[in-house]
């Protein structure tokens, strides 16, 4: 029913249209009491298998939803509502801004995939850390925030720009990331060299841990699909010697070539992070170079062409603890996650894994041996 729906309403939409009418319905939903359990029943079913826990906290189980959705913390309900086993909301700068000027969202139909050069629009850390301070959660769900640097703010005093993000949201954080990967903030990607991504995250760290004193705010890092090889292994060097919870592979990527894109040529010239299907191969191959470079002493989370269970069962076993979807959200519509969460639970049955924590980086691990 929501692929024909699609078809007929949603893709003759301008998508960022769509985006907001299909938000609000989530919204609406998740305010009443009958329909939103009603709603959660159906479409969040629970597998006791798929249990997770990853820096230290339990949830439902791996998948969950990747920032960029909910950028200001208004639907966090309702998208557990709608299954995710975490949200990720943001990316929030440390102050409101605008994002980038319509039109800023594209669909690339035949390739299953969008392109975006949102900018971070977002309505800064101060009014979501607010929405979060008094939000009364419906549902238990874990929740990340993704932070970024406000575009206006020089390079050279980005750190600064993210610590102030940091001291706002980290008590309502179950866990943080330092987004430095998305291509539409100029300059942003330069943080991601060791030499400014040491201290940037040096200081959000200190941060987080100067604000929340009862608990440790599991710091993550959200990396590009573009960086060279040997600057993944550095970065995730970096995360070892620094001590960071996890890193999230992958962003959006600016490569067009070789991803073999059906769209028509104007859509696919249109500049912006491409995500969906065209960007699986290479957010895998990072994931398992992550894995086999840091193997369990951080937790990977994997995001980038997640379309259906067994993208998700490929990415566990490439090393991915948790798991990540946006675009093909736009594609599947509301019962997404069930399905994926369904076909996860029937793959973990019939595999020789006793959990899906023995899983974890099972593929990469039988290559190193």
């Amino acid at each position: 029913m929501y692929k024909f729906f699609f078809r007929l309403v949603f893709r003759r939409m301008d998508p960022e249209q769509a985006h907001h009418l299909a938000f609000r319905w989530i919204r609406l939903a998740a305010r009443v009491p009958v329909l939103r359990t009603y709603a959660a029943a159906v479409l969040a079913p629970r597998y006791e298998e798929l249990r997770t826990e990853a820096f230290g906290l339990r949830m439902h189980g791996p998948f969950g939803l990747a920032a960029g959705f909910d950028k200001n913390a208004v639907a966090v309900d309702g998208l557990s509502m709608l299954g995710f086993d975490h949200v990720e909301i943001g990316t929030v700068t440390g102050e409101p801004q605008p994002g980038n000027p319509a039109k800023r969202l594209f669909r690339l139909v035949p390739d299953r995939a969008l392109i975006n050069r949102m900018g971070f629009n977002n309505e800064g850390s101060a009014a979501v850390a607010e929405r979060l301070r008094t939000r009364t959660p419906v549902f238990r769900t874990v929740l990340g925030v993704n932070i970024g640097k406000t575009k206006v703010v020089p390079e050279e005093e980005a750190a600064a720009d993210y610590v102030k993000s940091a001291e706002r949201l980290a008590p309502h954080a179950d866990y943080l990331v330092v987004n430095v990967s998305s291509p539409n903030t100029p300059g942003l990607r330069n943080l991601q060299a060791t030499e400014s991504l040491r201290p940037l995250l040096t200081a959000v760290r200190e941060a987080a841990d100067r604000t929340v004193t009862a608990r440790r705010v599991p710091l993550l890092v959200k990396i590009a699909p573009d960086l060279a090889d040997e600057d993944v292994d550095a970065v995730a060097d970096l995360a070892v010697e620094l001590g960071l919870d996890g890193i999230i592979a992958t962003n959006t990527t600016i490569a067009r070539e070789e991803l073999g894109l059906r769209s028509d040529a104007s859509l696919v010239a249109e500049t912006g992070g491409l995500s969906g299907a065209p960007l699986k191969a290479r957010s895998l191959e990072v994931l398992r170079r992550l894995y086999a470079r840091v193997g369990d002493r951080i937790t990977l989370v994997g995001v980038g062409g997640v379309e259906n269970a067994e993208d998700a069962w490929q990415r566990i076993l490439a090393g991915a603890t948790l798991v990540q979807g946006y675009s093909a959200f736009v594609y599947e519509g509301p019962f997404w996650a069930r399905g994926i969460h369904k076909g996860l639970a029937a793959r973990l049955r019939t595999s020789p894994y006793a959990t899906l924590a023995d899983a974890v980086g099972a593929d990469v691990r039988k290559t190193t041996v």
